[in-house]
């Protein structure tokens, strides 16, 4: 009877792929540390599995560990991790002396971890120590799980995501001036839930001036499960009015101004001289308070800025089927289609900025 498989590493590629799979279930609560999914393989059966399930617990291979029922079986065992072991002590012991200490032989490791007080140490630490370990396993595929990690580290600054909804005519939001305040659907109940789905897994939301004066907008999770992201809005001159949702205090928000303004009430006021360009400022300021990522809302000016200066990696289109006939123009952007999907009669094109090297 022929193997399963057609050599060894399709082997390993099956464990990483399950490494992969068991990391995304830390999507949204990890950050800002990285997802990490570990396998421990004995005798060609898994016999642990572990994630980071959250900031601040134990990683991935602490809890892989953990679930092996007898320690002497690590002995003779792979372990399988999408990310490199760490080699420091954070919150946690380093993983690495972890993996020394109960003898595990063998470490197979998908991806090495950029952050400047691992990069390569844990690796180095655990060939010094005579374990064999095989690196780049799937590497493409483990910095893509991790690419708001990767971005903040390689780049100094969050993963940037920009979002829209635009009729099958191209505008994104009706004439200005008008006399409700709330948002002018486009698209249906399926592609909002989808937003709500990835508002979870961003640390932070941003909008324009307009946006949350004409939609008043409560940029928070409701019709999925997950945390709100960090709420923040561009707002020059203190123009939106005190009872908008973004000014309630019920979540924090941060406010990007150019008066002078006392934080109260989870509302904190950040000045910014308005003759330069705002844009570095902002993701400056969200690198420094250890923000990953960025979901940009709009509205169209806004958009505008981040795409005419290249500022971002990853772009939802959402393309709804009714006509406008007039309004407000939706942004013009290219780039690499990621994936093209359909929720019902709405259609959602993710695009990666393509003059960036992901």
């Amino acid at each position: 009877m022929p193997s399963m498989f057609d050599n060894e590493m399709d082997k390993h590629r099956l464990y990483m792929n399950r490494c992969i799979e068991l990391a995304t279930l830390g999507s949204g609560t990890t950050a800002p540390n990285p997802m990490v999914g570990c396998v421990i393989v004995r005798n060609g059966k898994i016999i642990g599995e572990g994630y980071h399930i959250q900031h601040g617990g134990p990683h991935a291979e602490v809890n892989a560990i953990n679930s092996v029922r007898d320690k002497e079986w690590l002995k003779e065992s792979t372990l399988y991790v999408s990310l490199e072991p760490c080699a420091h002590y954070g919150k946690t012991p380093p993983c690495s002396d972890l993996i020394i200490r109960m003898g595990i032989p063998r470490v197979v490791i998908g991806t090495s971890d950029p952050f400047a007080e691992v990069s390569g140490r844990g690796i180095e630490k655990l060939k010094k120590s005579g374990v064999d370990v095989l690196t780049g396993l799937l590497g493409a595929e483990c910095r893509w799980l991790n690419r708001r990690f990767f971005t903040f580290h390689e780049k100094k600054r969050p993963y940037v995501i920009l979002k829209w909804a635009q009729s099958a005519d191209g505008f994104m939001a009706p004439d200005k001036n008008r006399k409700e305040r709330q948002p002018v659907w486009i698209t249906n109940e399926l592609s909002r839930q989808f937003v709500h789905k990835c508002r979870s897994e961003e640390a932070s939301i941003l909008v324009g001036t307009q946006t949350a004066i004409e939609d008043n907008p409560t940029l928070t999770v409701r019709d999925w499960a997950g945390q709100s992201p960090l709420r923040l809005v561009i707002d020059r001159k203190g123009m939106i009015p005190e009872n908008s949702h973004l000014l309630d205090g019920s979540k924090e928000t941060v406010v990007f101004t150019e008066k002078d303004g006392a934080s109260k009430n989870l509302i904190t006021y950040i000045t910014l001289d308005f003759k330069l360009n705002i844009l570095p400022h902002i993701l400056q300021y969200l690198y420094q308070r250890e923000i990953l990522s960025v979901y940009i809302e709009g509205g169209a000016k806004t958009l505008e800025h981040f795409i005419e200066q290249g500022i971002w990696d990853e772009a939802h289109l959402f393309f709804g089927p009714g006509f406008m006939g007039s309004g407000v123009r939706s942004p013009e952007i290219s780039g690499i289609v990621m994936s093209n999907e359909v929720f019902d009669d709405d259609r959602l094109i993710v695009l990666l900025n393509g003059s960036l090297n992901h």
